[in-house]
């Protein structure tokens, strides 16, 4: 399978961002993908509001993205936000493509590093998966990346890649983090794992909006054995990379960890 990591920097726009969704994809349609993954907080970067922007997944920004897909007839992944309960807002990973129609809702919620995600984001409750082409597909977002537990049961449900979502903040040794873990987790679950972040806003003259987590680049796509396939710097970029997923069964013959596993 080919596919596409889609390493953008988006803004407060939602129209220009789907801009961004649309030239990305084309290209990475152009190369030959059949899946492209765009970043966490693709719909609207981190710094601005985002409750007067959240729409149901039948809602307009929602309806753009599937209508770039069915043009293009490839499948999109892109952070977006929904409407959640008590006033706060869901932060979605968005599938959509030919013959597949999903959405996963983060469930680890950032607090952590004196920051309460949960007091703005209702957190999901449940694990996604969805198939491409005969390909399974299991999704995760940022902070959900140091929960190995999820993307085992995504891979127990069948995933043979993981999709994690990012908009990771800066800091010292948050890029090292990001690497290791993403890194770790393709070993904890014997999948591929596509790793794909919103790029660094200084790398293109983006002065910082605060403490908000806007992104450092580093996306990747790493092997199950942790090798990385793929592995950017901080500037938007589109990668495109083959993966054959024949390779997981061979990798769980001689590293079976899942089916090597016990629970305490």
């Amino acid at each position: 399978m080919r596919l596409a990591v889609a390493q953008i920097i988006t803004g407060a726009d939602l129209a220009a961002n789907l801009e961004l969704i649309r030239d990305y994809a084309t290209r990475a349609k152009a190369a030959g993908a059949e899946l492209v993954v765009f970043p966490e907080a693709a719909m609207r970067a981190f710094g601005n509001s985002l409750k007067d922007i959240a729409e149901p997944l039948d809602g307009p920004w929602a309806a753009a993205v599937r209508s770039i897909a069915q043009e293009l007839d490839i499948t999109v992944v892109a952070g977006m936000f929904t409407p959640g309960d008590g006033g706060r807002v869901r932060n979605t990973l968005l599938v959509t493509g030919p013959g597949v129609e999903t959405a996963y809702d983060k469930i680890h919620l950032f607090d952590a590093f004196g920051f309460a995600e949960s007091d703005t984001v209702d957190a999901g409750t449940a694990p996604v998966t969805f198939e491409v082409n005969g390909t399974t597909f299991g999704l995760a977002t940022c902070y959900d990346v140091r929960f190995p537990a999820l993307f085992t049961a995504n891979a127990k449900a069948g995933a043979q890649v993981n999709i994690v979502c990012a908009s990771w903040g800066a800091g010292e040794g948050k890029a090292e983090q990001w690497d290791l873990l993403v890194r770790a987790r393709a070993l904890d679950s014997t999948t591929f794992v596509v790793a794909c972040g919103q790029g660094d806003p200084a790398s293109v003259g983006i002065a910082s909006a605060g403490k908000a987590p806007t992104g450092v680049g580093h996306s990747a796509v790493i092997s199950p054995v942790g090798a990385a396939l793929v592995a950017l710097g901080g500037e938007p970029e589109l990668a495109v990379v083959d993966i054959d997923p024949a390779v997981i069964a061979e990798v769980r013959g001689q590293l079976p960890v899942l089916a090597n596993a016990r629970t305490f």
